[in-house]
């Protein structure tokens, strides 16, 4: 395939800015858009070549990372007057390919389509404890529904012997990583004006039931580890698939970008902690022992945060290719 670059089209740099909005690990934004001359398409591709590859081996967080980019795609589509026609993985032999999106019928945006695309700039990810408000009921049965109309499960964990073996899992993978000076060099590489800004790093990575990231270091200071659920950890939450495919992974992505932006509306944010996940031994015993079968794919806090400062973002024509 053989790409060649000239002056995009005002509707595909709307898609390409709305798709670079979206969460991806350690804020590695691991994607890449074709437009499709005079505005026919749109397609969204892996870059490989910023998938965390230690942390992410299999791509499996880079490819949901890609699938939340495409929900926004979709959502920028609808916001453009029409609606979208999704081919996922349009060629079965090229694995970078993964989705391409079309402009159908005109159809005004529904309501819900804009309120879910006004949270695109005000969603981030939050990185330490939350205030001490709790997520309403309502949202979250708002984001269980958002997830299954993506074909995803969204499942909620306060039970206190499932936040407990939850806790337990993403403690021990979180040390896994903090003993590996692989992961130690991949993390730190990701802080920076390119990746995840210093400043959003500075709570210590054990102020919350759920074992955070530690970018700085920090968990050579001292602190008491919380040993139960308080406020302060916010909701937890699990996101799941039935299978899991290639696809499923970009129906996640989408599930997850849904789920986020209905929160981000009612300045509800997310804090991330698949460190159990990345390794196939915990992310097994996860879905046998928690998760019933499904196939976990985000773990996830979600909770009421001061605003802060987004993450950088790519320019939309440096991720942006024409045929």
């Amino acid at each position: 395939m053989s790409l060649t670059y000239e002056s995009p089209g005002r509707a595909a740099l709307h898609l390409a800015r709305a798709a670079s909005l979206a969460p991806s690990p350690h804020n590695s934004q691991p994607w890449s858009f074709v437009e499709e001359g005079h505005d026919h398409g749109f397609e969204v591709h892996l870059d490989d070549a910023r998938r965390m590859i230690l942390t992410d081996p299999g791509g499996r967080e880079a490819v949901i990372a890609c699938g939340a980019a495409l929900f926004n795609a979709r959502l920028a589509v609808r916001l453009l007057g029409f609606r979208p026609v999704v081919d996922l993985l349009p060629e079965p032999g090229n694995t970078a390919y993964l989705a391409h999106v079309g402009y159908a019928s005109y159809a005004q945006a529904e309501p819900d389509e804009a309120l879910l695309a006004r949270a695109l700039p005000r969603r981030h990810t939050h990185r330490g404890p939350f205030g001490p408000v709790p997520v309403p009921d309502t949202l979250l049965d708002q984001l269980r529904d958002d997830a299954q109309a993506e074909g995803a499960v969204l499942r909620v964990v306060d039970e206190p012997e499932g936040l407990r073996r939850l806790a337990h899992l993403v403690r021990t993978a979180e040390d896994a990583h903090r003993a590996d000076s692989g992961h130690i060099a991949e993390l730190t590489r990701c802080v920076g004006p390119h990746g995840v800004p210093r400043e959003l790093c500075r709570h210590h990575p054990d102020g919350t039931l759920l074992a955070g990231r530690d970018y700085l270091g920090l968990s050579w200071y001292y602190v008491r580890r919380p040993r139960r659920w308080s406020p302060r950890t916010g909701t937890v939450a699990v996101l799941s698939s039935r299978y899991d495919s290639r696809q499923d992974w970009l129906r996640s992505g989408q599930a997850l970008q849904r789920v986020l932006l209905r929160a981000a509306g009612r300045d509800v944010m997310a804090a991330f902690h698949t460190q159990p996940l990345e390794l196939p031994a915990l992310r097994a015993k996860m879905r046998t022992d928690l998760m019933g079968g499904l196939f976990p794919q985000v773990v996830l806090r979600l909770g009421c945060a001061a605003r802060m400062a987004s993450t950088p973002r790519r320019a939309p024509i440096e991720v942006l290719d024409r045929w």
